[in-house]
């Protein structure tokens, strides 16, 4: 039975569709991200999720509780201490005050912001802020994670520090839900993936099935082709160009044969290889330039 189990989610907001049948799962220790491009519907998933927005229509069901959950925003109090707003919300959660201080304290270590404990929230950089944000999330110990832009701000030291964290967490059978656009790291992170555009899911899977799953691909570089030698060729459709060498994926049962004697007439062929496309390029296929609501 999945940890996370979202159904069938709608949502308007006038005459305007965020939301059109959002469906995914997540099970126990499984991290999974939520990708799409800025107004797709990413915030709008996680804050029917947390309860914080109704759905018109779907469910929402999670296996466990409590719940650790990172907004989009900045949302700790501004002129309050960070440790002290550890503590406090710690404390919301049941844990007594030695025990609340204890977790406070790990977490602004372990995130590498115990030298902000005693500043105001308001003073932090974005990349700080983010980092108290989920020392929030994280210092009641909860049972699942739903995370908005984790890494939104942080400089590579801090998204390496972030993402250990998340793994661990996962590892010890705490799902973990995360939005965001970086593709690369969603690639290495994730166990699975839901690509998300104008409100609708296009694609969900393993990072593995998604980027293993689409049709043959070839780069084929030349030494000094004819321009446009590929524009012509039938059964393929043209991805672009990678470092001078071309990109095409093969349609309609074409054999990879007669695209290589096409390339030979055109030129002497340096690569001729089969190519696994990477999460970003999958995204840019599924959702293409400058969609997004």
């Amino acid at each position: 039975m999945p940890a996370i189990e979202v159904t069938g989610l709608r949502k308007h907001f006038g005459d305007v569709v965020a939301l059109d049948d959002v469906g995914f799962t997540v099970g126990a220790g499984e991290l999974f991200g939520l990708v799409g491009p800025n107004g797709a519907g990413k915030t709008t998933t996680m804050r029917i999720m947390l309860g914080v927005l109704a759905a018109d229509a779907g469910e929402v069901r999670f296996g466990g509780d409590p719940i650790g959950y990172l907004p989009e925003g900045r949302g700790l109090y501004p002129r309050m201490k960070v440790r002290d707003q550890l503590v406090y919300l710690a404390r919301l959660h049941g844990l007594g005050i030695n025990d609340a201080c204890t977790a406070a304290e790990h977490w602004l270590v372990r995130l590498g912001i115990a030298h902000h404990r005693d500043d105001e929230a308001r003073r932090l950089s974005l990349g700080d802020h983010r980092r108290a944000q989920l020392a929030a999330a994280l210092v009641h110990d909860p049972a699942l994670l739903v995370l908005d832009e984790p890494f939104a701000g942080l400089d590579p030291a801090a998204v390496d520090v972030v993402s250990t964290v998340l793994r661990e967490k996962a590892a010890r059978g705490v799902p973990v839900v995360f939005a965001g656009d970086r593709l690369a790291l969603a690639e290495r992170l994730c166990d699975r993936v839901g690509i998300i555009r104008d409100g609708r899911m296009v694609a969900v899977g393993g990072v593995d099935e998604l980027t293993g799953g689409a049709g043959t691909r070839l780069r084929i570089a030349l030494d000094d082709p004819a321009p446009g030698w590929a524009d012509g060729l039938g059964g393929v459709r043209m991805l672009g160009d990678d470092g001078g060498a071309t990109l095409l994926e093969l349609v309609n049962g074409t054999d990879e044969q007669s695209v290589l004697r096409a390339a030979m007439a055109a030129g002497r062929v340096t690569e001729f290889s089969r190519h696994r496309p990477t999460l970003t390029e999958l995204f840019h296929t599924a959702v293409g330039e400058g969609h997004g609501r």
